[in-house]
């Protein structure tokens, strides 16, 4: 995945408007307008490293004369103690950026940890790890990115990107025959329809229909094993719900193609990260 620079600055400006608002009192009242600091990102935890040059294009938009110096890249591993990056430019511009651009990166890093932690834990199977749509409002473009420099893949971005009938839906509409067929006239030709379902007979009702992709949701892993070999390759397979650090290996070896998992946008640890400033 590729992030657009406009969408970057687009969410780091949000954030510092939220958070200097219109002054920073701290910062404007202590420090001369014209003085000039270093300061390093120091790392805390060990994982992979995701968003820098996110975190420090914020000191870019607060200051144009802000220079750095890159040590550790996006997709690389980073332990306890690394220096990160340096950062020079005026102090005021550190001290109004600090918060906003490790609020970024630690989230982002953090996303990228625990998708690179479950891809190791699956390897060697088939199975691929994938998000989901539980993103954090505003930040769903820089967590998906995070997923993929882990290591992972991306489901689809947003409603657009593929019709996928889950329980609701089919609750809504009354059944998954009828779903399909009814989407099948009306959506364009480029569109894939994944199916969610909850039992082996659901799974042969979605096959008979031809659907593309079918979710296995909450399904033991001997039921998702016998999925796989009733579909014998005719639909990709997606495995979800209740899937941990315990279960996703077992869940691998049933066969899958792919496991989804919300919780590596919405329940991640971020990675910590500390900025010093040079005295």
């Amino acid at each position: 995945m590729r992030l657009m620079q406009f969408q970057i600055d687009d969410i780091i400006k949000t954030a510092l408007n939220e958070d200097i608002n219109y002054i920073d009192v701290t910062t404007d009242y202590l420090v001369d307008d014209a003085a000039v600091a270093t300061a390093k990102y120091v790392a805390k935890d060990s994982g992979v490293l995701c968003g820098i040059d996110i975190a420090l294009r914020v000191f870019t938009l607060l200051d144009d004369t802000a220079s750095f110096e890159v040590f550790i890249h996006d997709g690389e591993q980073v332990n306890k103690g690394d220096i990160i990056a340096k950062i020079t430019c005026h102090t005021r511009a550190l001290l109004k950026g600090e918060r906003t651009a490790l609020n970024l990166i630690q989230h982002m890093s953090g996303i990228a940890t625990a998708a690179n932690r479950c891809v190791k834990l699956v390897e060697g199977t088939k199975a691929s790890i994938a998000d989901t749509r539980k993103t954090l409002p505003g930040l769903r473009a820089l967590q998906k990115y995070a997923v993929t420099v882990g290591g992972g893949k991306n489901h689809r971005y947003n409603l657009s990107d593929c019709a996928m009938l889950k329980d609701t839906h089919l609750d809504a509409y009354g059944s998954m025959t009828g779903a399909v067929n009814a989407l099948r006239e009306k959506m364009g030709h480029t569109v894939k329809i994944e199916v969610e379902v909850g039992s082996l007979e659901e799974l042969q009702e979605a096959l008979d229909l031809g659907v593309e992709i079918i979710m296995l949701d909450n399904m033991s892993c001997e039921d998702m094993a016998k999925a796989v070999e009733i579909t014998a390759g005719r639909a990709k397979l997606e495995a979800s719900g209740n899937v941990t650090a315990e279960t996703i290996r077992a869940i691998a070896e049933t066969g899958v193609d792919i496991i989804s998992m919300g919780a590596l946008t919405h329940s991640v640890k971020a990675f910590d990260i500390s900025m010093k400033i040079d005295k």
